[in-house]
């Protein structure tokens, strides 16, 4: 692989890979996704979306030769599930590469993962575990702002959850 390097002013930094290995059509449904939102993150994200019945050790090719594409020196591979298919495949793939893998992948934590992309890989790992968890949360069915103040609310407070 051949390391992509970016400057920006009087300091040299490098681009992340990051590589989404998931059930099909997950990794492609989230890399449609990422762009949607970052459309000029396209050459640093790639997708590979694990057909089923293929076995594994024809998936590995595959997602080898998608990864190789990403052109990057490290890696994040981001799989769906821990102990499934896409997730066995990627701990053989990163195997003896600067690359770190997540399990568990979903949308907050893709996102945080793009807008972070150019920090060390281990940083990198740290904001991506917190985009995931941070993402996700009980939502409230009426937002407090919209919420009716309660009859007997002496102090005038507005209600909130």
């Amino acid at each position: 692989m051949t390391l992509v390097r970016h400057r920006s002013g009087p300091h040299s930094y490098y681009m992340n890979g990051i590589f989404i290995i998931a059930h099909a059509p997950l990794a492609s449904a989230l890399r449609q996704c990422v762009l949607h939102v970052f459309p000029d993150g396209e050459t640093g994200v790639a997708a590979f979306d694990v057909q089923p019945n293929v076995p594994p050790e024809e998936t590995l090719k595959g997602a080898v030769q998608a990864m190789a594409m990403l052109n990057t020196a490290q890696t994040l591979v981001l799989a769906d599930v821990f102990g499934a298919t896409p997730c066995n495949v990627a701990q053989k793939l990163v195997d003896g590469l600067n690359s770190k893998l997540i399990a568990g992948v979903n949308l907050p934590m893709l996102l945080r993962t793009i807008t972070y992309r150019r920090e060390a890989l281990d940083s990198l790992v740290a904001r991506a575990l917190a985009g995931g968890t941070q993402g996700v949360m009980q939502v409230a069915v009426t937002a407090p702002q919209n919420q009716v103040r309660k009859k007997n609310d002496q102090s005038k407070h507005d209600h909130q959850q």
